[in-house]
């Protein structure tokens, strides 16, 4: 069994399946994707998203606001509590720090992702974090804001074996997508070389970065199979033992979801 750790099910184009969402879950069971995690990236649009997956049993579900939405969109602790008390929300975010894309909204970035961090701590929920060209602070603010004992995921990890290991020693997972079976990506492929197996999750991301070689097509949860299969050929071990352990990681930081 395998488990998209990463997901936007709201985004994705339905339209192959008939514009059926279960038959897209389906596609996904036949290759043994059994479970999936639906990730938030704003409140404005959490009602709809719960809405289509609150139906579906192998279907999770966060609540947050992305970094690049707090400009926008800034949320308060006591709102993401409110909404993670919902049936079937196991996580916090996606938050976290981007300055890639914006460099102009580092305060508000910082302001967001504290009051994900300390709802996560007061709720002992995991934390969902984005992070790009934002290292240091990301750290940081998991050092002075986060809780070693709920802790979270750097997910769609591209950033340097550096902050892995650090990471790591917050007792944080590293996921990683689809980005690991590019052509330009050989740096990162030494990068999960080296992050222990009993540490990492998989995902898709989706309905972006969808692996090779579906690189062009949009992503699905269906496609983390092939996320599975490149870590098991950069450890030399089987993808079934990928899809195993993997899959226990997620219920280990996610411990909702075995409820």
């Amino acid at each position: 069994m395998f488990i998209d750790s990463h997901c936007h099910l709201d985004r994705l184009d339905l339209s192959p399946y008939d514009n059926d969402f279960s038959k897209m879950l389906q596609a996904a069971s036949d290759r043994g994707v059994d479970k999936m995690l639906c990730v938030s990236i704003a409140l404005e649009q959490f009602p709809s998203m719960y809405e289509l997956i609150s139906q579906h049993n192998n279907v999770f579900a966060s609540v947050g606001v992305h970094p690049l939405s707090a400009a926008d969109e800034q949320v308060t602790v006591e709102q993401l509590a409110e909404k993670a008390a919902l049936d079937r929300i196991i996580a916090i975010g996606e938050t976290g720090l981007d300055y890639f894309y914006q460099t102009d909204t580092q305060e508000l970035q910082q302001t967001s992702f504290k009051n994900h961090l300390v709802a996560a701590s007061k709720l002992n929920l995991p934390t969902i974090v984005h992070t790009r060209d934002a290292q240091e602070d990301t750290l940081q603010m998991i050092r002075e804001h986060g809780s070693l004992d709920a802790a979270g995921v750097l997910h769609c990890f591209t950033e340097s074996l550096e902050m892995a290991k650090e990471a790591l020693d917050l007792n944080y997972m590293i996921s990683f997508s689809g980005i690991i079976t590019f052509k330009n990506a050989a740096e990162l492929r030494e990068v999960v070389k080296q992050v222990p197996l009993n540490r990492i999750l998989i995902e898709t991301d989706a309905p972006y970065l969808a692996p090779v070689p579906h690189r062009g097509k949009k992503n699905e949860p269906k496609y983390v199979v092939e996320v599975a299969q490149c870590i098991a050929d950069l450890k030399g071990i089987s993808v079934e033992e990928v899809a195993e352990t993997t899959s226990e990681n997620f219920y280990q930081l996610f411990n909702k979801a075995r409820l």
